[in-house]
C-alpha cells in the first residue's frame, strides 16, 4: 500500500530505553486485616516512584492474600472495595503522605507518612498515635451478607515499641 508511511525507527529506538527500563514502584507494606471467616487476609501497602514519593497513581493499595488456599494474591472484587474492605485516598501535595478512609469503621482515618526509606500507617489506639500492623475482624453470617461483631487494632507506640490494642464494637 503505497499510502502508507513505515513506523519511524528513530522515534522507537529513543523511547525503546525508556519502555524497557521502567521502574516498578518500590512497595512498602503497611498493615493487614485478619478476619474470623477465614486465614485469607487483606494486605494494605504504600507504593512509591524512583524519588521515594507517593505515586499520583494508585499510590495505596489492597488486595487479597489467598492463605486459606495457596498463598495466591488477588484483587478486591468491586463489591469488596465498595462495602467492606476499600479505602479512598487523600494524597497530600507533596506525596510524602496520605490520609485512607476506609470502608470498614476502624475509628478513624488512617494516616500513611513517610518514615525514613519507606512509609508507615497511623492511627490512634486508645488516644495514642500507633503504627498500624493489623486489623482483625469478627464477623457472623447473615442472610444479607455478614454482621461485624467487633474489629481489634493492634498496633505499636512509635516511641516505645509498646504494643496497643483497642476494641471497636460497632
Amino acid at each position: 500500500m503505497f499510502w502508507m508511511k513505515k513506523p519511524d525507527l528513530t522515534l522507537l529506538l529513543c523511547l525503546f530505553p525508556l519502555l524497557v527500563f521502567a521502574q516498578e514502584p518500590v512497595v512498602h507494606p503497611l498493615f493487614k486485616i485478619e478476619r474470623s471467616k477465614n486465614a485469607n487476609i487483606v494486605q494494605y501497602d504504600a507504593r512509591s516512584g524512583e524519588d521515594g514519593k507517593l505515586l499520583k497513581k494508585k499510590p495505596l493499595v489492597g488486595y487479597w492474600i489467598r492463605l486459606a488456599e495457596q498463598g495466591q494474591v488477588k484483587k478486591l472484587t468491586w463489591v469488596q472495595n465498595t462495602f467492606a474492605y476499600g479505602f479512598k485516598t487523600k494524597l497530600a501535595k507533596d506525596r510524602e503522605s496520605a490520609e485512607m478512609d476506609m470502608v470498614v469503621d476502624v475509628g478513624s482515618p488512617i494516616s500513611v507518612i513517610r518514615a525514613g526509606d519507606g512509609y508507615r500507617a497511623t492511627i490512634p489506639v486508645n488516644g495514642k498515635t500507633a503504627w498500624l500492623e493489623r486489623v482483625y475482624v469478627k464477623s457472623n453470617a447473615t442472610t444479607f451478607g455478614a454482621k461485624v461483631d467487633y474489629i481489634e487494632i493492634f498496633g505499636k507506640d512509635p516511641d516505645t515499641g509498646e504494643d496497643l490494642y483497642q476494641k471497636i464494637i460497632p
